[in-house]
């Protein structure tokens, strides 16, 4: 059986005091992320408070598009689209 992976739209909100869920933008999730949104260590910081958020390892959680943007598209491997969501929302405001 392949292990379940999906695809995560996300607008994130660098240099925010702490890192958090924001909650849902449409289908999109909205994620402050403490780390300002040079060299990478935004991607670097958003990734590692998802995969934490999912319970998931690190390596488990990657940017697929949006390097230099605001809007992402994230890669998770290891869980569905439904089982991210029903994790997420217990986190999510």
């Amino acid at each position: 059986m392949t292990p379940a992976s999906c695809t995560l739209a996300v607008k994130a909100i660098p240099n925010a005091p702490q890192s958090a869920v924001a909650g849902w933008l449409g289908d999109a999730l909205k994620v402050k992320v403490q780390a300002p949104p040079v060299e990478g260590r935004a991607n670097e910081k958003l990734c590692t408070f998802l995969a934490a958020q999912l319970g998931l390892p690190r390596r488990a959680v990657t940017v697929l598009r949006g390097d230099s943007s605001r809007q992402k598209i994230i890669r998770i491997e290891g869980l569905a689209e439904v089982d991210v969501r029903a994790r997420l929302a217990s986190v999510a405001p």
